[in-house]
């Protein structure tokens, strides 16, 4: 009970607050209503930080409008079409949304939208009970009409109709339940784990933009390991990302290996919690590193095709960096990700074994240019998914591979300082090459400035007139050919 009162009191206090103030104030004087709903309140009762404000009402989107503008800095009509109008209230974020009793239509792939005149009836339609919980205005009235404050404190996922019903309506509740074990640290119900076994086809009728949403705000929790695993054992990520699945790779007695799709959950975690070391102390964590935990979570996707079993009950993955890298670049193609993170993720995909390539020869200046130039802007992305990648429980095995790391860190640190090793070019730019070697705009200039910089990658700095003479002596070779 002590639990209820000290979130009833936060909500007081938020009530309090200039920005709920002045709108609660604003729609009273108006004669409609206004509800604080979903997240905030539910947060509340969790005892975590309140960042979104959403409400809820029974005016239309025209009357919104009317009563927000003359106290707003800002307004904006966005999401219009789904009753929806947002405000900047006293440099505070608001969104206010006329009640809703919207559905699908089983064909589209967008909701059919219409609005309600309760609150109550407002609730009954949103996600999960948990989520179904408001705070009337001004009156600070805690409205629970689908027992969702019990759900809250027995930590319990739970639909406010027949889950049949709720994800027939919305499927993408699908995948929020997936999200919601994560960031709430919630089990879903069984009833409504039944309905996601005999509804998971309806999440084909969602749109791969908001699939690809719901796949990044899961990757974006503390802890996303309860979600995927329900992603996988629900049967959703055979349809919205089949590679996770297809890393459950069959063991036997004679061929032992890697559970290699809990390893990649586990890579993921060491990700994030590498993440949240190199920020620890800092007043405002950054946002999440989607490309980086996207690679960590699919770094090993090209192993299934792959595998081969060597004598000696030995399996090996040969290539499964550049496969799995062209598999990345074709899933996240489909979710809809932006050119530039399928860009990013793919190459770190590509790149994550590059360590182990070098480490047997030592790591010569030359190998050090070369992994730097390859990183390119990713480097320090991919140091730390190197290092997350080190799972084995053999504590030898480990320190090797961490000092490793360490002594190729400590090397790009020295190479760094002597020639900024973050902008490594040819001695030699292009108008040089074509001025000394008397040729116009071709593909041989391209040639003679690969030619220049394996030998900058390989020996350093060579300055101009080493760089010239090389060159003339490579094309002189090249002419007598």
């Amino acid at each position: 009970m002590q639990h209820v009162q000290t979130a009833l009191h936060r909500l007081s206090e938020l009530a309090e607050s200039r920005p709920v103030a002045t709108l609660s104030a604003a729609f009273a004087d108006a004669g409609v209503e206004l509800a604080l709903v979903g997240g905030p309140v539910r947060d509340a009762f969790l005892g975590v930080a309140v960042h979104d404000l959403d409400f809820a009402t029974n005016a239309r989107p025209e009357r919104i409008l009317e009563i927000v503008r003359p106290i707003s800095e800002a307004h904006w009509d966005i999401g219009r079409e789904f009753g929806t109008i947002g405000a900047r209230i006293h440099g505070e974020q608001v969104e206010i949304t006329t009640y809703r009793a919207d559905s699908y239509d089983g064909t589209s792939r967008k909701p059919v939208v219409a609005f309600g005149d309760s609150l109550e009836g407002d609730l009954l339609r949103r996600d999960f009970t948990v989520n179904a919980l408001a705070l009337a205005l001004p009156e600070l009235k805690l409205v629970d009409p689908t027992g969702g404050l019990d759900d809250l404190m027995e930590g319990v996922l739970r639909t406010p109709i027949e889950p049949e019903v709720s994800f027939g309506d919305d499927p993408l509740r699908m995948l929020r339940a997936v999200r919601f074990t994560s960031q709430l640290g919630f089990y879903l119900d069984l009833p409504a784990l039944e309905a996601v076994g005999e509804l998971r086809r309806r999440i084909l009728d969602i749109s791969a933009e908001r699939v690809r949403d719901e796949l990044v705000k899961l990757l974006s929790t503390a802890s996303p390991r309860a979600g995927i695993e329900l992603l996988v054992e629900s049967g959703l990520a055979e349809l919205v990302l089949p590679e996770l699945p297809a890393l459950q790779l069959e063991r036997d007695d004679a061929h032992q290996h890697k559970d290699v799709f809990d390893h990649s959950i586990k890579v993921l975690e060491n990700a994030i919690a590498l993440e949240r070391a190199a920020h620890e102390g800092d007043p405002e964590l950054p946002s999440p590193d989607v490309v980086l935990r996207f690679a960590a979570l699919l770094h090993d996707i090209g192993k299934p095709k792959t595998r081969e079993f060597a004598p000696g009950g030995k399996v090996t993955f040969h290539g499964h960096d550049w496969v799995g890298a062209k598999l990345t670049k074709k899933r996240l193609g489909a979710l809809r990700f932006d050119n530039e993170t399928i860009k990013q993720v793919a190459r770190l995909v590509e790149l994550h074994m590059r360590l182990y390539n070098y480490g047997d020869a030592g790591w010569t200046d030359s190998a050090v240019r070369r992994f730097a130039r390859d990183a390119g802007p990713l480097l320090d992305r991919l140091l730390r998914l190197i290092r997350a990648d080190i799972t084995t429980r053999n504590k030898r095995k480990s320190e090797r591979l961490q000092f490793g790391i360490d002594s190729l860190e400590a090397r790009l640190g020295e190479l760094r300082e002597q020639e900024a090793i973050d902008a490594i070019r040819p001695d030699l730019d292009g108008d040089e090459i074509m001025r000394i070697l008397d040729i116009g705009p071709s593909r041989t200039v391209g040639e003679a400035r690969n030619f220049l910089l394996e030998l900058r990658l390989d020996e350093g700095p060579l300055g101009a007139d080493e760089a010239e003479r090389r060159l003339r002596a490579w094309w002189s070779e090249r002419e007598a050919e």
